[in-house]
């Protein structure tokens, strides 16, 4: 939508319907934060590793049998947080693709008609009490310091808020300019249908590569057909490592597989969305049903969901809501597994391939791509239309793996 009103006729391909159940989009925890600034790699994280081998129901957990695939992308992982003032560069540059998060969905959510979706009621983080803030002390003082306005409350408001609340917390962050998104499927329908009104095209296909031509691009070459342009976005999720390696760019790429589960029979319960910090979960009212979300599990894209992921979700649910005990028949709970794209320093890949310049980079975003999406679609209209990078955005070069 953005390259629309820079004046570019864009054709969308894609593999699934918009807003299915194969895009991390559909699954997420249809949070919108300018809090989600903290990349997953920071100090003393490397002492943790064993215990996420060995540990099945923690909420990081990698695959044994996936490891020596894995460990490039994890030795690159750790250093990446290997001490703080890395993680401090990190979050600035994090907050910049965040900050505005709600007001530019909005831009782009008001003349598709679906604005009503955005929840802008704040997100909330939930601790037992004060105390439990104080091993994540420094990364709230740097929220603040970048300009991220939150409010602390203490168990009187949370009740006022959620009755039905665990007496176990007793504490909570409200991020105020944070949102959620009621209805994630219905909101990327609602953004394609507009897009395909303003004289965009979606084809349902699969794209695999390029056609080059004197150094420019001619061609995206998908499934079906061949599609003829002078311009192309590699935004495919956790399949585009191997779209950035045939443009001339090795990008360190992992799936980054996430859990949810809905639970329909209690639609609108609990009023707020919410993390558990203890879980490192989100827990989000939505109009299909009460969403539960998170889980970080690392493994290869083709191999099949461990659906304890979504049971250990499910259980954190009930321990948060005690009135969830009983009242949710199995077959009638939502599960789903999906992929995140993760570079391992916690910056996506945004900027001009390596062999065109006609093809650009806009994947990568981890766990943050719905919060992220606009400001990397403002940095992709610039680069497209004007060529220009800012001396900011060379942050987020895809040359910079190679370096």
């Amino acid at each position: 939508m953005e390259l629309q009103r820079a004046g570019h006729d864009v054709v969308l391909v894609d593999r699934g319907p918009p807003g299915g159940d194969q895009a991390a989009s559909y699954g997420n925890g249809a949070w919108l934060s300018p809090a989600s600034i903290m990349p997953m790699s920071v100090p003393g994280l490397w002492r943790e590793v064993p215990g996420y081998l060995a540990d099945p129901s923690g909420p990081f957990v990698i695959r044994w049998r996936h490891l020596p695939s894995l460990l490039p992308w994890l030795v690159r992982f750790l250093r990446a947080g290997s001490n703080w003032r890395k993680v401090e560069i990190c979050a600035a540059h994090r907050y910049r693709l965040c900050r505005s998060t709600v007001d530019w969905h909005l831009k782009w959510a008001r003349p598709a008609g679906i604005d009503h979706l955005i929840a802008r009621e704040g997100v909330w983080f939930l601790y037992r009490d004060r105390s439990d803030i104080e091993r994540e002390a420094r990364e709230w003082k740097m929220r603040k310091e970048f300009g991220v306005r939150f409010s602390e409350h203490d168990r009187e408001v949370l009740i006022a808020r959620e009755p039905a609340l665990a007496e176990k917390y007793g504490f909570g962050i409200r991020v105020d300019d944070g949102a959620f998104i009621r209805d994630t499927r219905s909101y990327c329908e609602g953004l394609v249908a507009h897009f395909c009104s303003e004289g965009g095209r979606v084809v349902r296909s699969t794209a695999r590569g390029f056609e080059i031509a004197h150094g420019r691009l001619t061609h995206v070459v998908t499934d079906d057909e061949n599609i003829a342009c002078d311009r192309a976005v590699i935004a495919a999720g956790a399949w585009s490592a191997e779209l950035s390696r045939q443009a001339g760019d090795n990008v360190p790429l992992v799936s980054e597989r996430g859990y949810h589960v809905v639970l329909p029979d209690v639609t609108g319960h609990p009023q707020m969305s919410v993390i558990l910090a203890e879980g490192k979960m989100a827990v989000t009212p939505t109009n299909r049903g009460l969403r539960i979300a998170g889980q970080v599990e690392l493994a290869s894209l083709d191999a099949p969901p461990d659906w304890r992921r979504a049971d250990i979700l499910l259980a954190f649910g009930k321990k948060m809501l005690p009135g969830l005990q009983g009242v949710q028949s199995p077959d009638r709970v939502e599960r789903w597994m999906g992929h995140r794209p993760s570079t391992p320093d916690g910056l996506p890949s945004i900027g001009t391939a390596s062999a065109c310049a006609d093809i650009v980079h806009a994947f990568g975003h981890g766990h943050s791509g719905m919060i992220q999406a606009p400001a990397t679609a403002q940095i992709v209209a610039r680069l497209l239309t004007t060529g220009a990078v800012s001396p900011e955005d060379k942050a987020f070069s895809p040359q910079r793996f190679a370096a």
